[in-house]
């Protein structure tokens, strides 16, 4: 039996409810909505005109409505007396297919009927930076290899204390903090969950994040690269699946600790890589990162290839412990819930075809890739993306064709109106409609 909103709201002493979706974008939108309504809108949900969003709709369309998820209920840690809300959207009594997080849960429950759920956890990058947006915040962080460097996470420990107890609250059980690779950079890192669950609190994680940092007079930004010289933020996802109790990726007996289902779930990934851009590096922008030239710190830490190995950060599907695997390919600009899907969608492929990921390359790939020129390479930008999504035969039976189609359109919109105004290039500086649009992502 579901949770009853209203007499949690009486119990918690909630005033308010923010009753939020995810479009396809990746935008949170939300209506703040008073407590004496929640029993209303739990049953019927909250109004809004997809049309007004990134959703492929038309004016003309009829209101669709947010029904909130009682289980995915988080109070503000900075003011409890806000209940905020992952929701599902219907539209005509039937529910928004091309709405993100019923596009995972649609992928969910076709898991489910092998008796499988997919865990996962994520590694949200972000930069500190100044209101607006120029530069880092902490000027004193200039060291030339800056991660894990102590003096610039204390510097910052107020902000970073506020978000960590925060998760602490909130019973995420956040296990490490640290600077990251970047001048200005952070990563936070929390339990891993079921897929639904790690998207709704990467959702709420990133919202979290914007909000303390604006608290403290700050501005954190997720954009895969805001700064030429320096690493992008990336969104690597930790992978496995289970039965139960059981975790089925693991064989103690393999090299590197995971099952041939594993593998094969790994396989589809690579078989799919080049169409998943298009929802794991969805902006412009994201491809600045991707096989990006050498940063300040001598590396970008980003893949440029479709290859796998064991523990070796330089390719795009590493295996750094039995029973899981990570996956580097995602940026900070990913949808929480497309990013899930995705992943899901293109390894359940995968499994039930048998897909063989072939052998891990163990080589630094960094400098070694010269000698690999077979090795099939990533998009170049996000056109070369749309254009595999479109040709996908796996993402486009995953999704529905009509989905995919929804997606590719509103991105190129995108384009057409990033070509009217500026000329995009891997070699020239990161342009003002880029940071307009996607510092906030």
């Amino acid at each position: 039996m579901a949770k009853n909103l209203a007499s949690i709201a009486k119990q918690k002493k909630i005033k308010y409810f923010l009753i939020s979706f995810v479009d396809l974008f990746g935008v949170l939108r939300s209506k703040l909505v008073p407590a004496g309504a929640i029993k209303d809108m739990q049953k019927n949900g909250a109004g809004f005109a997809g049309f007004a969003t990134w959703l492929d709709m038309t004016p003309a369309d009829a209101d669709m409505f947010a029904i909130p998820d009682p289980d995915s209920l988080i109070l503000l840690p900075w003011n409890k007396e806000v209940g905020w809300l992952a929701s599902d959207l219907i539209m005509n009594n039937k529910p928004v297919d091309a709405s993100p997080r019923i596009m995972l849960k649609k992928q969910i429950e076709k898991l489910s009927k092998k008796n499988l759920i997919m865990k996962s956890g994520v590694e949200c990058e972000y930069f500190l930076i100044n209101s607006e947006g120029t530069e880092i915040a902490d000027k004193k962080d200039i060291q030339s290899k800056p991660c894990y460097d102590q003096s610039a996470l204390m510097r910052q420990y107020e902000l970073i204390k506020e978000i960590c107890d925060s998760m602490i609250q909130l019973g995420w059980n956040p296990y490490q903090n640290d600077h990251e690779d970047a001048n200005g950079q952070f990563e936070m890192n929390w339990d891993y969950s079921d897929c639904l669950q790690t998207a709704d609190r990467h959702v709420f994680f990133k919202f979290m994040v914007k909000t303390i940092a604006e608290k403290h007079g700050l501005r954190a930004t997720f954009m895969p690269k805001p700064f030429e010289n320096l690493t992008g933020n990336g969104c690597h996802a930790h992978i496995s699946l289970w039965q139960g109790d059981k975790n089925i990726f693991l064989d103690k007996g393999d090299r590197f600790g995971l099952s041939k289902i594993a593998y094969n779930f790994l396989g589809g990934i690579l078989h799919s890589a080049e169409s998943l851009s298009a929802f794991f590096n969805p902006t412009i922008n994201s491809y600045r990162r991707i096989d990006a030239p050498a940063t300040s710190s001598g590396a970008t830490w980003s893949p440029s290839s479709i290859t796998y190995s064991g523990n070796n950060r330089t390719h795009m599907i590493r295996i750094p412990d039995e029973g899981r695997f990570e996956l580097r390919l995602m940026d900070g600009s990913a949808n929480p819930y497309l990013l899930q899907a995705g992943i899901l969608a293109a390894g359940k492929d995968g499994m039930d075809k048998k897909k063989d990921p072939g052998k891990p390359l163990l080589i630094n790939m960094y400098t070694d890739y010269k000698d690999y020129p077979h090795l099939k390479k990533l998009p170049f930008d996000l056109e070369s993306a749309l254009e595999k999504l479109k040709e996908s035969q796996e993402l486009n039976e995953a999704f529905d064709e009509k989905v995919i189609n929804s997606y590719i359109k509103l991105k190129n919109n995108e384009i057409n109106n990033f070509n009217s105004k500026e000329i995009f290039s891997k070699e020239k500086p990161i342009t003002d409609w880029e940071k307009l649009n996607t510092l906030d992502c």
